[in-house]
């Protein structure tokens, strides 16, 4: 392949935060596909990815869900209203991922309360499920303690999971 020399090279016509964005996957129905691939850093040394990892790609995955639903959480914690946590979290290793693979998390939110949502995540390697993971996370105000999630967000949930009353 040769390439053009630097005095030949054209300059996009648009801003460059135009033209590279990450994608925020797409969501299809109530999942949330966000597809990633596994680079020499995500692994350990038997060459297969670190089991952290997995919990830094579901949360990637969730962030990236919440966007595609027009939730922005950098202006709720900046308004000083809180953020969400994960309160409580099980998860599953079924089998390796490894390097240059390509990961598919799938996110579905299993049920919605006024403070908390139950998801679920799996994260495949084609037809193979690699992880899963139940979790609760819940809104939390600055000081740490539950609150309810702002009225715009339970909102934009309700296209993906089901509501259940509070006790």
């Amino acid at each position: 392949m040769r390439l053009a020399p630097p005095g030949n090279l054209r300059l996009p016509s648009a801003p460059m935060t135009d033209l590279f964005q990450p994608s925020s996957g797409i969501l299809e129905g109530a999942v949330h596909r966000y597809a990633l691939r596994v680079y020499f850093a995500d692994t350990d040394l038997s060459g297969v990815v670190y089991h952290a990892n997995y919990l830094r790609w579901f949360e990637q995955a969730r962030s990236e869900l919440l966007r595609l639903l027009g939730i922005e959480q950098r202006s709720v914690q900046e308004a000083g209203e809180g953020a969400y946590a994960v309160a409580d979290l099980t998860i599953r290793y079924l089998l390796p991922a490894r390097l240059d693979d390509v990961v598919v998390i799938e996110t579905r939110a299993e049920e919605m309360r006024a403070a908390s949502c139950r998801m679920h995540q799996q994260a495949w390697r084609g037809t193979d499920l690699l992880t899963e993971a139940r979790l609760r996370i819940g809104f939390v105000g600055p000081d740490g303690r539950p609150r309810r999630q702002p009225e715009a967000w339970r909102k934009a949930f309700a296209a993906i999971a089901p509501a259940k009353e509070s006790k």
